[in-house]
């Protein structure tokens, strides 16, 4: 498996091993002791699957208390996804990372405990799954409005499919629960 760092060091894409051959195709999707080397030693205890359509943007979510840590994989389809470093403590606080994520190739993108994630869809749907190191908490959850100019994530979409939460979720700074780098916000 290959690992590399996007600019948010923490925040990595993964690319399995894939073994073809004319039947199909086949990957390790996790293994507990080859991530742990990769320092994701996170134990997951629920997975999530989504479908979403194209033009859908999903995001940008987080978890405080109780952050999760989330392992992203696309089985069907293309999205654009976004991390957000939102730790207040965070030398790199504000800025985020982006990746296209395909079911092709098998490339996953772990996400650390504290960061905001989000995506876009960008073919006609996107199948997600993402194992989480923490369940889903609704008293837990916030957002962060995903065309917030302070970001100023570069979103190949200007009008996409929200959630009435997501549509009405707040600027960063007004943000009224942020995370920190120990977990404690």
């Amino acid at each position: 498996m290959k690992v590399r760092p996007t600019h948010l060091p923490e925040v990595l894409i993964i690319e399995p091993q894939v073994f073809a051959d004319p039947r199909g195709e086949f990957s390790e999707t996790w293994v507990s002791d080859k991530y742990r080397e990769i320092g994701i030693a996170g134990h997951f205890v629920q997975d999530n699957f989504s479908r979403s359509n194209r033009g859908t943007l999903r995001g940008l979510h987080f978890q405080e208390p109780n952050p999760q840590g989330k392992l992203l994989t696309v089985l069907a389809g293309r999205i654009f996804d976004v991390v957000a470093d939102v730790r207040t403590d965070s030398p790199r606080f504000g800025e985020y990372a982006a990746v296209e994520l395909s079911a092709e190739g098998a490339r996953q993108l772990w996400v650390p405990p504290g960061f905001a994630h989000g995506f876009c869809v960008l073919s006609d749907y996107a199948d997600c799954v993402y194992k989480c190191t923490a369940r889903y908490d609704p008293k837990a959850e916030y957002a962060i409005r995903w065309d917030d100019p302070d970001l100023a994530i570069k979103w190949p979409v200007t009008t996409p499919i929200l959630s009435q939460r997501d549509s009405a979720a707040p600027w960063l700074a007004d943000a009224v629960v942020l995370p920190r780098m120990g977990g404690k916000s």
